[in-house]
């Protein structure tokens, strides 16, 4: 699949969103960027600001399998994965699947589970795998976890841990609508569900070939140190107990070569890294006590990012 499809179908998927959410286009830019990436996204907002919807919107517009699990503190892990029961007309077991085997899994509210359920997900976000009664099933690809919390409601709720978040690609933030948009969101509602006429413009196997292709995106190799370099940055600061893992720098090249081809471009620049920076790094880091508020993993970043020299030249040209 050329980088030029890839692009056609983002902008394809995005404006398909685009019948039922309205003016979220960076957000949904990411949410592909996920998809493809074979990466998962944490979306953290107060209820109603369409979390659910725009996960649904986006399983209906690629006709991707889609589940939803309501987290709550008696959920169990194997009311994720399935179990094995008895049949008696059989007399055998057989295996009943769960709803993690789906393509895209709305986890809502994700941190109203006990952690015993959070950590089931370990295994199978980042293996793709599932081991039930010491016997490991494949999942199918594509598979992506959107996962839901309301950063406003703390009683009857368990945090996630650092090892589940550093899980995520991206966490992100839905915001208000604007006036505007507000008015616009009436006046679609008013009448009908945009959602139950959405139809889908793309499939599974093109999903799965732009899996395949987007690695072949080039970086230099001082793109590779300039992102390091901002990697390593989030491992010295005080205000910092735990920085940015090997695997936070991984997810942070893959997140930009298909930024860059979302840009039109087949090499990553200091740009793509930058633009990335934040949604994928922000939530990695363990910020110590009294500095632990709203946002401030964010300032963390932009100061990294002011303060990294940038390559004087990238080094590829256009194809």
């Amino acid at each position: 699949m050329s980088f030029e499809a890839i692009k056609q179908l983002a902008e394809r998927v995005k404006t398909n969103i685009g019948h039922v959410i309205i003016g979220k286009e960076e957000v949904v830019d990411l949410l592909f960027i996920g998809l493809i990436t074979s990466g998962h996204v944490l979306l953290e907002d107060v209820p109603g600001t369409g979390k659910t919807l725009l996960a649904k919107s986006l399983a209906k517009s690629l006709e991707l399998h889609f589940k939803r699990i309501q987290f709550t503190p008696d959920l169990l892990p194997s009311d994720l994965s399935g179990i094995h029961f008895y049949n008696q007309k059989l007399s055998e077991f057989e295996f009943r699947a769960g709803p993690l085997f789906t393509n895209l899994l709305l986890a809502d509210e994700i941190n109203r589970a006990t952690p015993r359920t959070q950590s089931s997900l370990l295994e199978c976000m980042e293996e793709r795998q599932i081991s039930i009664d010491g016997e490991t099933k494949a999942l199918e690809r594509p598979f992506m976890v959107i996962a839901t919390q309301n950063p406003v409601e703390h009683q009857g709720t368990f945090p996630l841990p650092e090892a589940q978040l550093d899980r995520f690609l991206f966490k992100i933030k839905m915001g208000y609508p604007s006036t505007d948009e507000g008015l616009q969101l009436l006046k679609r509602f008013k009448d009908n569900d945009p959602l139950a006429e959405l139809a889908p413009v793309a499939g599974i196997e093109e999903i799965q070939n732009a899996q395949a292709a987007y690695g072949a995106v080039k970086v230099t190799d001082d793109v590779l140190q300039y992102l390091l370099q901002i990697v390593e940055q989030t491992r010295k600061r005080d205000e910092v107990s735990v920085g940015v893992s090997p695997r936070g720098s991984q997810a942070l090249l893959r997140a930009s070569q298909v930024q860059a081809i979302l840009k039109g471009r087949d090499f990553v620049t200091p740009d793509d890294i930058k633009a990335m920076a934040k949604p994928v790094l922000s939530h990695r880091l363990a910020i110590r006590g009294m500095q632990r508020t709203p946002n401030y993993a964010d300032t963390i970043i932009d100061d990294i990012i002011r303060q990294t020299a940038v390559p004087a030249e990238v080094g590829i040209s256009v194809r």
